[in-house]
C-alpha cells in the first residue's frame, strides 16, 4: 500500500528526537528501517536540506531547515513529491509552535510530546485524503525537486552511519544527481542581452540625471525617478533569468515584463511613443528568450 508509515521531528545538530507519530507497525522490515532512520538522524548536519534513502519496500525521506529536520518512512512506491509536501507542512507546523530557544534547550528525547498528535493528524490527512495539497503547492515542490534534487542514499548504507558517528571508518556511498544546465545561448538570445543592457543603461542614466534635478529643485519628480530605476533593475534581473535557471521562472518573467510596461506607461511625456514601444519591445524579446530557453538535460525521475 502506498502510504506514510512513520514520521518524526529531530534536532539537526545531534539527532535528538523531539516528537514522533504513534507507531503501530512491528514488521521486521519496518523495525530495521526505524534503526536506519535513527542512525541517519544523527548525521543529518552533513547532508543538504533534502534527501531520500530508498529501499526495496520502504524509503526514508528527510527535510531539514535551521535547527530541526522532519523525517518520514514511506512505502517505496509513495510519491516523492507528496512525501516532501508532507514534510514541508510538518516543518511549518512545528516552526509555528516552537521557537529556536526551546528547541536548543531540549535535553531529553521527545521533549515536545504534545506535538505527536499534530504529526499523527497530518500523517492521517495525507494517507487518507485525495488531493491534500493544492496544485500550486504540488507544482512548487515539483519544481524545487527538479532544480535541487534530494540527495540519494541507499537504504542499506544508512546503517553504516553508526560507524561514522562512533569513530569507525565505514563509508557511505552518496549518489547526488547532477544539477541542471541550460541550453546553449542563441544569437537571438545574445541580441536580447545586448538590447537589455542598453535599455538598462539608458534607464540608469536618465534616472540619475532626473534624481539630481529632483533633489535640487523638483521634489515631486520622485515617482519618475523610481520609474526609471525600476526598469534598470528589471533589465538586470532579466539578463540573470536568461543566463541562469531559477525556480518559478515563468511567474518572475511575467512580473518583470508587466513592471516594464507599467513604468514606461507612467513615463509617457518624458518618453515619446517610439521610445516606449522600443523599451517594451526589448522587454518582450527578453521575456520570450527566457521562456523558450530550456534545460539541457532532464533529471532522473524523483520517484513520482
Amino acid at each position: 500500500m502506498s502510504m506514510i508509515f512513520f514520521a518524526c521531528v529531530v534536532r539537526v545538530r545531534d539527532g535528538l528526537p523531539l516528537s514522533a507519530s504513534t507507531d503501530f507497525h512491528f514488521s521486521r522490515d519496518f523495525l530495521e528501517c526505524r534503526k536506519r532512520l535513527k542512525a541517519l538522524s544523527s548525521v543529518l548536519a552533513q547532508y543538504p536540506s533534502r534527501g531520500t534513502a530508498k529501499g526495496r519496500d520502504l524509503s526514508i525521506h528527510f527535510l531539514s531547515s535551521g535547527d530541526i529536520a522532519c523525517m518520514a518512512i514511506c512505502s517505496s512506491n509513495y510519491s516523492t513529491i507528496m512525501a516532501f509536501c508532507f514534510l514541508e507542512e510538518l516543518q511549518w507546523e512545528f516552526a509555528a509552535s516552537y521557537d529556536t530557544t526551546s528547541i536548543n534547550l531540549a535535553s531529553r528525547p521527545y521533549a515536545f510530546l504534545q506535538f505527536d498528535n499534530v504529526i499523527q493528524k497530518v500523517k492521517c490527512h495525507f494517507n487518507h485524503a485525495s488531493g491534500v495539497q493544492t496544485k500550486a503547492d504540488w507544482e512548487k515542490i515539483q519544481e524545487e525537486l527538479k532544480f535541487r534534487p534530494p540527495v540519494q542514499l541507499k537504504l542499506e548504507d544508512a546503517e553504516l552511519l553508526n560507524g561514522m558517528t562512533n569513530g569507525g571508518h565505514a563509508g557511505v556511498r552518496v549518489e547526488v544527481d547532477p544539477t541542471y544546465r541550460m541550453q546553449r545561448v542563441t544569437p537571438l538570445g545574445i541580441l536580447s542581452l545586448v538590447l537589455n543592457i542598453m535599455c538598462g543603461a539608458l534607464n540608469l542614466i536618465r534616472g540619475v540625471h532626473l534624481a539630481e534635478y529632483s533633489f535640487q529643485e523638483d521634489h515631486e519628480g520622485l515617482g519618475n525617478v523610481i520609474a526609471f530605476f525600476l526598469p534598470f533593475l528589471v533589465c538586470v534581473f532579466q539578463c540573470y533569468l536568461y543566463l541562469f535557471y531559477s525556480s518559478a521562472r515563468k511567474t518572475k518573467t511575467f512580473v518583470l515584463f508587466f513592471s516594464v510596461c507599467l513604468c514606461n506607461i507612467y513615463l509617457y511625456g518624458l518618453r515619446n511613443l517610439w521610445q516606449i514601444a522600443f523599451h517594451i519591445g526589448v522587454a518582450s524579446l527578453s521575456s520570450y528568450q527566457i521562456l523558450t530557453r530550456q534545460l539541457m538535460e532532464k533529471q532522473p525521475d524523483c520517484g513520482v
